[in-house]
């Protein structure tokens, strides 16, 4: 049966007994491609730790992806495709996966890889400490090794998600033989990671680089192009800017340079913006509130900063373009499969708009003291850039106006992830959050009660509960007719943002700037979180 057929059959929760074909050329590439050099990237925050099993910190996701495989890729139609699996057969009940794994593969210390490092990646890694693994993998019971190449997942039901959460952002293979019987968290291969990816961890100069070398042994052959990933750590978005504008630098991520520098920047000659490679990430920014502490365990007082905060302005004043307002948790581009709306969903953008933040202030016995102000709240822009501290200072002013002193604490990024995912000492925090092409992938863990852990950041990090809400989430993971799961996507959203614990202010454009000597930069829907194993430099 052709692939691509076979794939919409599965997107569409037909879950038909069905093999998958011989790899798929990924790249894009411009005639010739020339092997060897250096590619250096800048990026922000740096990472508190770069095995992705453990974090979906962005900066971590960066560089995780280089070093480890995932099952599956997926082409820029959202399509899986073959990555450490060659095939796979889905039985016709949907309850039963059967995945031929690829032979020949080693791990970077040469030790080879079977279905025993996916079964214990999946079940003992992932699915306990990924922020998103129970999302991913949850109703995946057991996974079979009945020989060294084949592993047969067993699902509680059939899951209609689960074949767009296989990458390696998302489900990355760690090596069994490293890591069982250890404490995991605390295992030193989590910052000296051994994978089976493009790259290898070569060193790590703390808050300075962190270096990647080919993988020589790489099972696709010929890949990859680049001899080394540089991965710079500059404390000073300027300092950053001059790099790439002397061509020190070929790489700046999103938010290591200052939007309205990029739009300066990419007027020059010798840059670009490259555009694209978040269409699987689906992006959203937002401001996470604390619902179990006063204040915002009113949902009133949620819906008065809602209506507080202009998103025009936060995305054309401060982000200059690169995203638009956000309607809710689901971002737009996932209209194409039907998961998106933006009917019956309240609306914060009306002109009477701080009368209304008023007015539920008021209501909520907030009452104006003597120095206008009704309430104190804390806020912790997240520790991604100087441009999540301008939107911090964007917040304190437009709060000021419907009487909410905020005052805002600037962390260093390990001070924020204890203090506000690990300890909940917060009111309110900026952050973005990774949609995924399936709503259930990752927009779920924003909002779903069985994702509230303090030991894996990232997740609910608001506490919120409601059982509706939990309802309809977990109705989603085993709903296979497309029309009816797409209906209960809607209705979430029409009660998150009436309900408010979250506030989805922008969808972002996660564009990076790039010397345009770099070539086939983007080639998947993941971005700078493929493997870039098709990139390369001309000389």
């Amino acid at each position: 049966m052709d692939h691509l057929v076979t794939s919409r059959r599965l997107f569409n929760g037909l879950l038909l007994g069905t093999a998958f074909g011989a790899l798929l050329p990924t790249s894009q590439a411009l005639a010739n491609p020339q092997p060897g050099g250096t590619l250096t990237i800048t990026t922000t925050p740096e990472p508190a730790i770069i095995t992705n099993a453990l974090s979906s910190a962005p900066t971590t996701a960066e560089l995780a992806t280089k070093i480890f495989d995932g099952l599956l890729e997926y082409d820029l139609e959202l399509k899986p495709k073959p990555s450490l699996a060659e095939s796979w057969t889905i039985s016709p009940d949907g309850k039963t996966i059967t995945f031929k794994l690829r032979q020949g593969v080693t791990w970077h210390d040469g030790k080879p890889f079977t279905s025993a490092d996916v079964q214990f990646a999946l079940m003992e890694v992932v699915k306990k400490f990924h922020p998103r693994g129970q999302g991913n993998l949850g109703p995946v019971q057991s996974i079979d090794t009945p020989d060294a190449h084949t592993a047969v997942f067993n699902l509680a039901h059939p899951y209609p998600p689960l074949m767009m959460g296989l990458s390696s952002l998302e489900s990355p293979i760690v090596p069994r033989h490293i890591y069982e019987g250890t404490d995991f968290r605390n295992n030193p291969a989590v910052n000296a990671p051994i994978g089976t990816g493009p790259f290898k961890f070569a060193r790590w100069e703390k808050g300075n680089f962190i270096q990647l070398d080919k993988n020589e042994n790489y099972w696709r052959p010929g890949r990859p192009y680049l001899d080394r990933l540089i991965i710079r750590f500059i404390a000073d978005s300027a300092t950053r800017a001059a790099g790439i504008e002397r061509g020190e630098i070929d790489v700046a991520t999103f938010g290591t340079i200052n939007p309205v520098e990029m739009r300066r920047l990419e007027t020059l000659p010798h840059l670009a913006i490259a555009k694209g490679g978040y269409e699987a990430i689906a992006p959203v920014m937002m401001l996470e509130l604390n619902v179990q502490k006063p204040p915002f365990d009113d949902k009133r007082v949620r819906l008065a900063v809602a209506y507080a905060l202009d998103r025009n302005f936060i995305t054309r004043a401060i982000w200059h373009g690169f995203g638009k307002p956000a309607v809710g948790p689901i971002s737009s581009f996932m209209k194409g499969n039907g998961a998106f709306t933006d009917q019956n969903i309240l609306r914060f953008d009306v002109r009477d708009r701080l009368d209304i933040a008023n007015r539920l202030l008021d209501e909520a016995g907030l009452k104006r003291g003597a120095n206008g102000m009704r309430v104190k709240i804390f806020h912790d822009p997240a520790p991604f850039g100087e441009d999540w501290r301008r939107m911090g200072e964007y917040i304190k002013q437009a709060l000021a106006r419907v009487g909410i002193d905020v005052e805002l604490r600037n962390r260093d990024y390990p001070s924020f992830v204890r203090l506000v995912h690990n300890e909940y000492d917060f009111n309110m925090t900026s952050t973005w959050s990774i949609g995924m092409a399936d709503p259930t992938l990752g927009v779920q863990r924003q909002t779903w009660s069985r994702t509230i852990n303090r030991a894996v950041p990232f997740g609910n990090v608001s506490q919120y509960r409601n059982p509706e809400v939990d309802t309809l989430w977990e109705a989603a993971q085993t709903e296979i007719d497309p029309t009816k799961r797409n209906q209960i996507f809607h209705k979430l959203q029409e009660l998150l943002v009436a309900d408010s614990p979250i506030i989805w202010l922008m969808e972002m454009d996660l564009v990076a700037v790039q010397n345009k000597r770099v070539k086939d930069l983007i080639t998947s829907p993941l971005g700078l979180r493929g493997g870039l194993y098709e990139t390369w430099i001309q000389r």
